[in-house]
């Protein structure tokens, strides 16, 4: 069985490993700098389940790796650095990462691979995850951290910078005029964030009224209601939605603020906070970072020619500009 697999697939058995062996790295990592008693607790179990899934890769592949490569070194650096800048909120934040994306790569690769040896071996460590791993972090991060709402804020920004670059480029395509172009994209950015901000409080409103009636019906049956499903506030969540989306849109703004007279340096700077938002967002939803980044480059670079080639053709047919 140890050959066939590994003969088979030596980079697999190599990224498996040396995947166990990053996790290990960060949880001893983030126990050594966490100041919540809860989490070190969590961390000292998830440490142990590491050792062993570490050994098993290690004795299944006949692959003793010891050290990281240069990549995740460079990702381990970055994720501890934030969990210092951030404190608590980042360590729960990342444990729920990690082990999102440990559960979509090992049902990923089981389904590939479930009627050979390997399939064996990873439906045990599944179990492990579901049995074990993914209630340790669910306890955990239920207990410290809304991570809905995180991603919402990070969703707000991507949505204010990419339809406010759009804006831009467009206005730029009909006017050509700095100021234009600052005054009509401002404006449309406070119209925008505005609109955000209603929607998710009506949203959020209405979602709560309907939570009332069904806990105050369980009340009348004598059946248990959870409470803290009323807990977020209607008008707190449109104030952190709009104003997330406001801060993208201030993205693609910026450049012409300080004097930028066309619409490059605001797709260059776009380009870059589309990247680190797509990566964080990726990272926390355990999706793939890179397809999320070329998903959302390209969905800029539409908007952008498409919001520019209406501006010039308006100006040019219908004689828009100053």
């Amino acid at each position: 069985m140890k050959s066939n697999v590994s003969s088979h697939d030596p980079s697999l058995a190599r990224t498996l490993v040396l995947d166990e062996l990053f996790d290990l790295s960060l949880y001893r990592e983030l126990r050594r700098i966490s100041p919540d008693q809860d989490a070190r607790q969590t961390l000292d179990e998830l440490i142990e389940i590491e050792i062993q899934h570490l050994a098993f890769w290690r004795k299944f592949f006949d692959l003793n790796l010891d050290h990281l490569d240069i990549w995740r070194r460079i990702k381990l650096q970055i994720m501890i650095l934030a969990c210092r800048l951030f404190g608590t909120t980042a360590v729960h934040l990342v444990l729920e990462a990690i082990e999102v994306h440990g559960v979509r790569k090992y049902l990923a690769l089981w389904r590939e691979f479930q009627h050979q040896p390997l399939g064996g071996a990873l439906r045990g460590i599944l179990m492990d995850e579901f049995k074990h791993e993914d209630v340790l972090v669910t306890k955990l991060t239920e207990r410290k951290i809304n991570a809905e709402k995180i991603r919402n804020i990070f969703l707000g920004l991507n949505d204010g910078l990419v339809e406010i670059l759009g804006a831009v480029s467009g206005f730029f395509g009909a006017f050509g005029s700095a100021t234009l172009v600052l005054i009509a994209a401002s404006t449309t950015a406070v119209a925008g964030a505005l609109s955000m901000a209603a929607g998710a409080f009506l949203a959020l409103n209405s979602e709560k009224e309907v939570k009332t009636t069904e806990i105050a019906k369980k009340v009348f049956l004598g059946e248990e209601s959870d409470v803290s499903a009323m807990e977020e506030q209607p008008l707190v969540s449109a104030a952190v939605v709009g104003s997330a989306y406001l801060v993208g849109a201030t993205v693609p703004v910026l450049p012409v603020l300080i004097g930028a007279n066309d619409a490059f340096f605001s797709v260059v700077t776009a380009g870059v906070m589309v990247i680190v938002v797509s990566t964080i967002l990726s990272f926390l939803s355990g999706m793939d970072i890179r397809r999320r980044i070329l998903l959302n480059l390209g969905i800029i670079t539409v908007a952008v020619s498409v919001s520019y080639g209406i501006g010039v053709l308006a100006k040019k047919v219908w004689g828009i500009g100053i």
